[in-house]
């Protein structure tokens, strides 16, 4: 009953939070001691819905879809499918106008009904290079 209870919280989190933006509902979601592996910053409830503010700024079509998920004791492994176009400046690179369509794999932890720990690799160099900030990705 747990594992599904997982998936279900990871898809929430992945439609309701990343898909649309409805920030108020992750602190149903995310435990107040989640830790975050993947970015350098905040942790707990606040960290993620400031890195969702920061995607979906710079994506405000930002839509990830859950190609594949397993489910293994307390954690949720996932591929992500992540699309959107940049519009909004992104770590100090203005709005390129470019869409992004890359993949993300994630691993999360639940306990006691709530997302305790994330580890991703988002595929960055497909990001920049599809946004034309890499070197070479423009011509040069």
């Amino acid at each position: 009953m747990e594992t599904n209870q997982n998936l279900e919280l990871f898809r929430r989190l992945i439609d309701r939070g990343f898909n649309e933006g409805k920030l108020h509902e992750l602190d149903e979601i995310v435990a107040p001691d989640f830790v975050e592996h993947q970015f350098m910053g905040e942790s707990g409830p606040q960290g993620i819905k400031s890195l969702i503010g920061q995607l979906r700024t710079a994506f405000p079509d930002l839509h990830m879809t859950i190609e594949d998920s397993v489910v293994s004791g307390d954690k949720v492994w996932a591929r992500l499918r992540c699309r959107g176009t940049q519009k909004g400046p992104l770590m100090g690179v203005p709005p390129t106008g470019r869409p992004i369509d890359t993949t993300a794999l994630e691993v999360c932890r639940f306990a006691r009904g709530k997302l305790v720990e994330h580890w991703g690799v988002p595929d960055r160099f497909a990001a920049m290079s599809q946004l034309g900030i890499l070197a070479g990705s423009r011509g040069e």
